[in-house]
């Protein structure tokens, strides 16, 4: 019995307007991604590997193709509920944290579910385990400032993952950390997505990382090639 693509993208292309012309970054991108499956995307850089990553999350629209995430697709959706859909479906881990400077670790973690209310029941209970399962209920009331930049991307994790979205979308998530910290958090983030069964798409320049994943795909000039 088949299953159920959490993600299908269809010849996917995406073209920037510049001084010199029209710029076409991607390209005829296909994808079918299960409930479960991990996926690294590597290239070189201006290979599109990005702007793939931020077609998938929705931020942005691409120009040919089609995406479903869920069996919906979100870019035929009003905008606040294409907001709601990024928000409750897509977690998001950056090379930088973006923690909020002025809130704690666990208001950090707190604060996706606040953009749409009511807040699901338990959340304060899961963001708690989420920063103890990454190290950090000893810092639940520290401010980014106090962290170190493993804590802070351990917390970023942590925030991603609090509202169990079906899709976690990762763009160099261990770029600004040392090989050992790198290896810590690539662990964390593996364990949490195998036990929460999500979607898991790892953008990245390390084969380290890259080869944690189970399935692997290489971008070039825009295109999908063999890794």
């Amino acid at each position: 019995m088949s299953r159920t693509p959490a993600v299908t993208a269809r010849g996917l292309g995406k073209t920037y307007a510049g001084p010199g012309g029209a710029v076409e970054v991607l390209r005829d991108v296909d994808l079918e991604l299960h409930a479960g499956d991990s996926l690294a995307v590597t290239g070189p850089s201006g290979s599109g590997k990005s702007t793939l990553l931020h077609i998938l999350g929705t931020l942005e629209i691409p120009t040919v193709g089609e995406l479903a995430i869920d069996g919906v697709d979100p870019f035929a959706l009003p905008d606040r509920e294409l907001a709601r859909l990024r928000n409750r479906v897509v977690g998001f881990v950056f090379q930088d944290h973006h923690l909020l400077p002025q809130y704690s670790a666990l208001e950090n973690v707190l604060l996706p579910a606040l953009a749409f209310p009511p807040t699901p029941p338990g959340l304060e209970a899961r963001a708690r385990e989420l920063l103890d399962r990454v190290g950090l209920s000893h810092r639940l009331d520290h401010r980014p400032a106090a962290l170190s930049g493993g804590e802070r991307q351990r917390c970023a994790l942590a925030r991603a993952l609090s509202l169990q979205p079906s899709l976690v979308l990762c763009d160099e998530p261990t770029g600004n950390l040392d090989r050992a910290t790198g290896r810590e958090v690539s662990g964390l983030l593996h364990e949490l997505h195998r036990e929460a069964g999500n979607v898991l798409v790892i953008v990245t320049h390390s084969e380290e990382l890259a080869a944690t994943c189970a399935d692997r795909v290489r971008l070039l000039d825009g295109r999908c090639v063999a890794a």
